[in-house]
């Protein structure tokens, strides 16, 4: 028998097979298209495996609360052909297993902590920055969730004095992911982020906005551990302008040595690497089973 995983992200969608100890023995991809042509892919794949339960991280937003009637659906996401999808609908109608169900990044939370960088500890946050900014978070062992799930990639920061960027989101314009997402800093400096490898500015200016973020989410949260991820973190220069940054905005604030002493232990890239998120889906399908 085996654990089915879905990282269903809006570009792609990642589907894979695996153990309860995190391994994958197959996986798929493949891009994210209509719900018909994606979902059918999705059930074709997972079909020919013996299933115990199946675990799904998804791009959102999405409804969390049981007691709803949309509970399982993708709900007002910015994709038109997917809103107000039924997704723990429509694989139920195709495999009569436990079904866990989070956003994208609350999964990668939760294998971080199961499996990676987090590996033991009662409250961690994975931060991932790439198409948009989203940030989930484990708090005394558990998934957060409230009103709905957290948007912390929303957040509002301050704007550097030397900045006049406008911002990309279409809700806020300058909030964290407006100034701070893949698409911000292409708009911003006219090229992707992978082209602008040797422009130090623009991983200063990078670092200034995500650490603010993180300075508040210490304040808020206090995560035992800060994980980030995604595309635009695969430029290696970015994480230690991040920690000297952090530092300088907590200020000594937070007397606490993992900030002060240890902080390249403390605010770290995902221990699983690619696989965090897949590899969190299979953490919410052995969490739906156990329930």
């Amino acid at each position: 028998m085996y654990l089915g995983a879905i990282e269903a992200g809006g570009t792609k969608f990642v589907c894979a097979i695996g153990d309860h100890d995190g391994n994958i023995k197959e996986r798929v991809t493949f891009p994210t298209t209509t719900p018909e042509e994606t979902m059918r892919r999705v059930v074709e794949f997972f079909r020919p495996y013996p299933l115990e339960a199946i675990g799904i991280g998804s791009f959102g937003p999405v409804d969390l609360h049981r007691d709803s009637a949309t509970y399982g659906y993708i709900t007002s996401t910015p994709k038109q052909k997917w809103v107000n999808f039924n997704f723990v609908g429509e694989m139920k109608r195709h495999f009569s297993v436990p079904i866990g169900f989070d956003t994208d990044v609350n999964a990668a939370a939760l294998g971080e902590r199961r499996w990676g960088a987090a590996k033991g500890l009662q409250n961690c946050i994975y931060i991932t920055v790439g198409t948009g900014i989203g940030v989930g978070a484990i708090v005394e062992g558990n998934l957060l969730h409230g009103l709905m799930h957290p948007e912390m990639g929303h957040i509002l920061v301050r704007r550097h004095p030397q900045d006049t960027f406008a911002g990309v989101c279409p809700y806020h314009g300058d909030c964290l992911e407006g100034m701070a997402s893949g698409p911000a800093i292409e708009k911003r400096w006219g090229k992707k982020g992978a082209e602008l490898a040797d422009r130090a500015e623009v991983w200063e200016l990078e670092a200034f906005y995500l650490a603010q973020a993180i300075a508040n989410y210490i304040l808020i949260l206090s995560p035992e551990k800060v994980i980030i991820g995604g595309g635009v973190m695969k430029q290696e220069q970015l994480l230690p302008n991040i920690r000297r940054h952090v530092m300088e905005f907590l200020n000594g604030y937070v007397q606490h040595e993992a900030i002060l002493q240890k902080i390249d232990e403390y605010i770290v890239l995902p221990g699983l690497g690619d696989n965090a998120g897949i590899c969190g889906a299979l953490a919410l399908a052995k969490q739906a089973l156990d329930e």
